[in-house]
């Protein structure tokens, strides 16, 4: 996808931010304080953040795709210095904090990670991430990674697929699919999307579980290219350490890989107070609006003063 010269308003129809009020509700945002995105996107949560805490309150954003990132400043400089972006992972936030501005910034009031794809990574045909868009088989976040899904296709031996699909997919045909993928690609390689589909349609006999299928070995393949779960761990061991007491952190989850990791630190976290017993979803009414947030889990919890 060209992201040079895309408007302010065509941005905001490509993304819609998810569980917006509840994400602001649970941040308790207000003017003077400070937030941390750290998963930027197209900066659609971080502009509503910047608008509550106006004059003086700031927000830093962080994420690993440098096309979001790039289309997120152009739609936040309105707020000028108040809004300031990093390119890299929320998982090293303690070394952005010491950076300046951020270092000069005061404490930190909340911090909210929305874990899921944006709609610029989805609808971006030469990114590899849906099975809908015939493109090349790529599904990196960030782009200057070295392993996309290819590499993993063609490099692993077929118990580490397995292992990659039963673990991050979840899915109860992998051998059969791991079985396919390893014949199809003993001929040629698997380069696209539609070759991957194709293996794992051949692999699952009934028809009713095939998009089920090819949805969770998408899922399984993205996880391991971006080292998602491993991140997200990092980040939770350090996450409690840089709130301000008072503070809080937002987190929304799309599949029960992420929320399990996230309530289960939650529950370990001392000193901290659970805002969400059961995790919030999306109401019926933003589903219809956005279908993409179908599946999304919110858990927050506040560091005691």
């Amino acid at each position: 996808m060209n992201i040079t010269g895309i408007k302010d308003d065509e941005i905001a129809k490509i993304h819609q931010p998810v569980m917006l009020r509840e994400v602001l509700d649970l941040l308790q945002v207000k003017k003077g304080l400070n937030f941390i995105d750290g998963t930027l996107g197209l900066g659609g949560h971080s502009q509503a953040i910047l608008e509550a805490n106006a004059p003086t309150g700031m927000v830093l954003g962080l994420d690993r795709d440098t096309q979001a990132l790039t289309l997120a400043k152009q739609r936040l400089q309105v707020f000028g210095k108040r809004f300031q972006s990093l390119h890299g992972s929320f998982h090293q936030v303690r070394h952005f904090l010491k950076q300046r501005p951020w270092s000069e910034a005061g404490e930190i009031h909340g911090m909210l990670l929305d874990l899921g794809l944006s709609s610029l990574q989805v609808d971006s045909p030469e990114r590899g991430f849906s099975f809908d868009k015939v493109s090349a088989l790529d599904m990196r976040m960030d782009l200057e990674d070295e392993v996309s899904a290819r590499e993993i296709l063609h490099k692993l031996g077929a118990k580490e697929l397995e292992q990659v699909l039963h673990q991050f997919g979840e899915e109860r045909y992998y051998r059969r699919i791991v079985r396919s993928i390893v014949h199809y690609r003993q001929k040629k390689p698997i380069t696209g999307t539609t070759e991957l589909v194709d293996c794992v349609s051949r692999a699952v006999p009934f028809f009713k579980a095939r998009r089920l299928a090819i949805t969770r070995t998408f899922q399984a393949l993205r996880i391991a290219v971006n080292r998602e779960l491993e991140i997200l761990e990092e980040f939770l061991k350090e996450a409690p350490d840089f709130l301000a007491p008072g503070g809080r952190l937002v987190i929304l989850s799309y599949h029960s890989l992420e929320d399990r990791l996230v309530k289960q630190a939650f529950r370990r976290w001392e000193g901290f107070k659970i805002l969400t017993k059961k995790p919030l979803s999306p109401s019926k009414k933003e589903i219809s609006l956005n279908r993409r947030a179908r599946s999304a889990k919110l858990r927050a919890i506040e560091k005691e003063s």
